[in-house]
């Protein structure tokens, strides 16, 4: 340490000097109000000095403090400081510039070494960091000559600081291509901390996304074990109310895709001050902060901040200029969101269709799911894009759209058959898995594209070893349920999976193993190995006491019916189990007024009359063979006679159907085929026609079903015994 004498001869020469400067200048007028300001710095300073603790003694015999910051940054000072005050001499001191004289005619320059100056014509504001650059800062070796071409009122503090006093900033994107872990990063952070701390974790979800998905695991990992992670978070929590708001909400996208539990103090102050500071936000900022809030979890701060931006979003939605941000918007509000928000937004869009590029169209059908809004105008005028560009479409862009007509009950069959006949065209380059993806939410949306699902089964019936448990019993499921048969390679394509199906007995779940075999029984086919299975009474038990024990009753039901109706050699088979829960259906009132009529008040039809457990009537009507005269049901004679014909008359609605078809979807195929099995003659009166025909023509509409011979919309699956 330095001693006082030390510091007594240095205030002593500084004192010199001012009055030597005064001296000089006192001859101009103009010159004497510069003079008194330099010397009433020079004495402030002066006072300082003794707090000094970095005097140190040079060969040259000038005694020059120097005072040294480690890794100092004028913006990490006034991040560290603010809070504490300025000093009022600290204050003073930064009012004008700190100027050094020739001695003996050398320059020299006595002053704080690498300590800027600068001059502050405003009151510090938290959220601006740059400094006033009409002021300088004036390093220690300065020389008077070099202070000559320094230009005050232009000087950047960027040129005049040293790189010993001041780290060189770093942008996310050097950072980027700079490190190859999120480690480095932190690294990086830990030797030179610069503000914003924004940088690091953008940095690190850039290097995040572009390294595979098990070493991204592993990265994160290290990123929260990692000495400097705390420090970096605590700097953010700092810097948060003084950030640009950009950079604020483009920093807490990444945290969020990185991984940091949402329920830390970081991410709460960060969403905290998001909501404080919410009236700056802008269109862009508007895209980035919907960007983020779409994978948040809800909690007590995302809630008010979706709130916010409602309200901001209902005020400028007709600002709003590009397609992008409209419809991430519209994805973030959520499905809670008022509905006249809702419909806004919609028309919105609407007044923008002419703009929507391809990528706009096959995006919207996944905004208006995630805000639960079934706009028809809208879906209808994005599918005529989609199906005119659906070649060279990416898989997950089709699922996606194919999702969201399922979420908003959005029912096109020419959209649907478009995608359908892209798969088909291009069949060879899809995976099963991702063909089997397609079936699926094709059942889910009730339609039945042939084209796609004959190409299944001839590759089904060539490869059926490449297939596992999960993919056979999802194509049982959709072939069954769309009740779907090829009129060449049924057979072997049922073999096929048969036998597949045989050879993962050993490690098959009992639910997955009951719904193949209840696919299969839809189908009309009986396989031994599964079926033998199946039915052994340890299984049973742990179907009736596990899982969804209700729909596991029913599918047994099913097979008991399957097994004793149809041509199989399980008739004897029986399986124990619980009755069935009452049926919640009730007969078609309005049908039931049109048989009434029809009949004459009769005793000639029946209401839900159950032919078997699982199979229930609306309606019942004896005739004779022919189908024109009808009997009464206590006739005791008529229903001994050899000539009479039961009459199953079912009102159907059309969910039963395969999307704008005829063609009935499984469970009425199987039904049908039990019923003529028992002998009835079935009868199908489409519920949506009855429905919008007055009485008289309703009447009339079912005369002609009932006394005519039509044929039954079937399909050979439904006659066709393979067994």
């Amino acid at each position: 340490m330095d001693s006082p004498q030390h510091v007594l001869s240095f205030r002593k020469k500084l004192t010199c000097i001012a009055s030597w400067v005064f001296e000089s200048v006192s001859v101009d007028s103009k010159m004497n109000n510069k003079a008194r300001s330099l010397l009433w710095n020079i004495r402030q300073f002066s006072t300082l000095l003794p707090r000094s603790r970095a005097l140190r003694i040079y060969h040259l015999g000038f005694c020059r403090p120097e005072v040294i910051h480690s890794k100092w940054d004028p913006r990490n000072h006034l991040l560290n400081t603010f809070d504490e005050g300025l000093q009022p001499s600290v204050r003073y001191l930064f009012q004008d510039i700190f100027i050094s004289k020739s001695v003996d005619g050398c320059t020299q320059t006595k002053g704080i070494s690498h300590a800027g100056v600068c001059k502050l014509e405003r009151i510090l504001c938290p959220r601006r960091l740059s400094f006033d650059t009409k002021h300088s800062f004036v390093s220690d070796g300065t020389s008077d000559h070099d202070l000559m071409k320094i230009n005050f009122h232009h000087t950047s503090s960027e040129d005049v600081l040293t790189k010993k006093v001041r780290p060189t900033p770093v942008t996310y994107k050097k950072l980027a291509q700079e490190c190859n872990s999120l480690s480095d990063v932190l690294d990086t952070f830990s030797k030179a901390p610069t503000f914003p701390g924004s940088n690091y974790f953008l940095a690190m979800w850039i290097i995040a996304k572009r390294i595979s998905e098990d070493k991204r695991r592993f990265e994160k990992q290290l990123m929260f074990s990692h000495l400097a992670f705390n420090q970096l978070c605590e700097q953010m929590m700092r810097e948060a109310k003084i950030m640009r708001y950009d950079h604020l909400l483009f920093s807490l996208n990444a945290i969020v895709k990185l991984g940091i539990p949402q329920n830390t103090l970081m991410v709460q102050t960060m969403l905290r001050t998001i909501q404080e500071r919410i009236g700056e936000c802008d269109e862009r900022c508007l895209s980035i902060l919907s960007t983020a809030l779409v994978t948040m979890e809800p909690c007590m701060n995302v809630n008010a901040l979706r709130a916010g931006l409602r309200i901001l979003v209902d005020q400028q939605v007709w600002n709003i200029k590009h397609i992008f941000t409209l419809q991430i918007v519209m994805k973030c509000i959520g499905k809670d969101a008022p509905f006249a928000l809702k419909k806004k937004l919609e028309m919105k869009a609407l007044k923008e269709l002419d703009r929507f590029s391809i990528l706009n169209s096959q995006h919207m059908f996944e905004v208006l799911a995630a805000m639960d809004h079934r706009s028809v105008v809208l879906l209808n005028e994005c599918s005529k894009v989609v199906t005119d560009n659906v070649h060279g479409c990416p898989f997950k862009v089709l699922i996606s759209i194919l999702q969201s007509c399922r979420d908003l009950r959005y029912q096109n069959e020419d959209l649907f058959s478009s995608i359908a006949d892209y798969v088909a065209t291009t069949f060879d380059i899809w995976k099963v898995k991702q063909v089997i993806f397609f079936l699926l939410l094709f059942e889910t949306l009730g339609f039945r594209p042939p084209g796609l699902m004959d190409k299944l089964m001839e590759r089904v019936a060539q490869e059926p070893g490449s297939l596992n448990v999960k993919n056979i019993v999802s194509i049982l499921h959709v072939y069954s349920s769309l009740n779907h048969v090829h009129k060449v390679q049924n057979r072997e394509f049922l073999e096929a999976l048969a036998s597949a199906l045989t050879g993962c007995l050993h490690h098959i779940s009992s639910e997955s193993l009951l719904n193949a075999v209840h696919s299969f029984c839809m189908m009309n086919y009986f396989p031994l190995a599964p079926i033998n299975q199946l039915i052994k009474e340890n299984i049973i038990n742990e179907l009736l006491t596990s899982g969804d024990t209700e729909k596991n009753i029913h599918k047994l039901h099913v097979l008991n019916t399957c097994l004793k109706l149809d041509e199989s050699t399980y008739k004897s088979v029986h399986i124990p189990l619980p009755p069935l829960p009452p049926s919640a259906s009730h007969p078609n009132e309005k049908l039931a007024e049109v048989l009434g009529r029809l009949l004459e008040g009769k005793d000639a039809s029946r209401e839900m009359c159950s032919c078997h457990i699982i199979i229930t009537l609306h309606f019942e009507i004896r005739m004779d063979t022919n189908r024109t005269q009808v009997f009464s049901f206590s006739d005791v004679d008529a229903s001994s006679a050899t000539n009479m014909q039961r009459v199953a008359v079912l009102c159907v609605p059309k969910s039963v159907y395969c999307l704008n078809s005829s063609h009935p979807r499984g469970l009425l195929a199987m039904k049908i085929r039990h019923l003529n099995v028992m002998g009835f003659h079935v009868v199908l009166i489409h519920h949506w026609e009855l429905k919008k025909l007055q009485m008289q023509d309703a009447v009339t509409f079912v005369r002609k079903k009932i006394y005519s011979d039509e044929a039954l919309p079937t399909t050979d699956a439904t006659m066709e015994s393979l067994d």
